[in-house]
């Protein structure tokens, strides 16, 4: 099979640190070639890749300060390239929200677009005016059925066991509870803060602050570290990532808003620590609710889940991951979109030809994958 990997050009592909798109691309790109299909990855040109690389620009964009209306001339630019090659391919997998809707409308090759985030007010307006194009989504949860969208599958998103350490015991001296994410609203940081404060407990944040929540992080969060009880990391490294939500005695997820997938749980539970987390979004469909941690709908909820943490078994945080959020079973549910989808538009094109006034619009009915 011949596969386009469309993604982002903000980040590098892996990442070096923030990165939960470009984390996900690059494991399904991997596990792809290392299957024998051929695929070529759209991406920034410092990506690491077993496949053809197509780069769009030198370096990811975000670490160079390039802002949003620059970077949408490299993003449309980078697209005009993917579907210019459209032929070559037998599938187009995009990972670019909105951007590449309007070119997959025109393209003689099957698009499937991954929804990583949840709908803007603009992007349902977009993604209504091209509804016959093919959607997968992350979670669950993500799904509007109101909108008349072609959801074709949900895929849930996966980490690779084997580049996670299994921590069967907590740090101890001294015990520390973890937030890793975007310093934004809502992410929860300043909720984090509060559940620390009112437990006591040792709290060490990490995660990037981004252009639009520079503001909210100099009033809500920045005024709370001092050190010593509440320690910000910065932006760290992968390796560091992992050594501080493994370490941790548990992962703060206190959001304020409908998570579309949330990586960080996963990989929570892939080094063994549970989670205590807003029952929001796609919470509920990655949480064991009392078997990897506790889904809590306020504060005083997270705050009383610290006191019962200790009841969470960590081997069965990393069972549940190896259950369910593997590369194997989320490159399954990929590889059985883009079949049904190659078929599907194999027999159309061997249709006999009709008049145009008793054309139908193709629609792909969704295919089932069992998550």
């Amino acid at each position: 099979m011949r596969v386009a990997q469309v993604t982002p050009l903000w980040e590098q592909v892996p990442p070096l640190a923030y990165g939960g798109i470009e984390m996900v691309v690059s494991l399904l790109t991997e596990e792809l070639v290392r299957r024998g299909h051929q695929v070529t990855l759209f991406a920034s040109g410092d990506a690491e890749t077993l496949a053809h690389l197509d780069s769009g620009c030198d370096r990811a964009l975000r670490p160079l300060g390039v802002l949003p209306p620059e970077y949408a001339i490299y993003e449309q630019w980078q697209l005009g390239k993917v579907f210019d090659r459209a032929e070559e391919f037998d599938i187009i997998h995009s990972h670019m929200d909105v951007a590449a809707l309007a070119y997959a409308h025109h393209s003689p090759t099957p698009v499937v677009h991954t929804m990583h985030g949840p709908f803007t007010p603009a992007a349902e307006k977009t993604f209504c005016q091209y509804r016959q194009q093919n959607l997968i989504t992350v979670s669950e949860s993500l799904q509007r059925p109101e909108l008349g969208l072609n959801y074709v599958a949900t895929v849930y998103n996966a980490v690779a066991l084997d580049q996670f350490d299994f921590y069967p015991q907590p740090q101890k001296d001294p015990p520390y509870l973890a937030f890793l994410g975007r310093m934004s609203a809502e992410k929860g940081p300043h909720l984090a803060i509060e559940i620390a404060k009112r437990t006591g407990w040792h709290l060490k944040m990490a995660g990037k602050v981004g252009f639009a929540d520079q503001a909210f992080f100099d009033q809500q969060v920045a005024p709370h570290i001092d050190g010593q009880q509440i320690e910000f990391l910065g932006e760290v490294s992968q390796a560091d990532k992992k050594a501080l939500i493994g370490q941790a005695t548990a992962t703060l997820f206190p959001i304020i808003w409908p998570e579309p997938f949330g990586l960080v749980m996963i990989e929570s539970m892939a080094c063994g620590t549970p989670l205590i987390a807003m029952a929001l979004g796609s919470v509920m469909e990655v949480i064991a609710d009392g078997t990897t941690g506790f889904l809590c709908h306020t504060v005083e909820d997270c705050v009383a889940a610290v006191a019962d943490i200790h009841r969470i078994s960590r081997r069965a945080c990393r069972d549940h991951v190896e259950d369910n959020f593997g590369v194997g079973r989320m490159v399954d549910g990929y590889e059985a979109v883009y079949r049904k989808l190659i078929s599907d538009r194999a027999q159309l094109t061997h249709q006999p030809q009709t008049r145009t006034a008793d054309r139908r619009p193709l629609r792909l009915e969704p295919v089932e994958v069992d998550l």
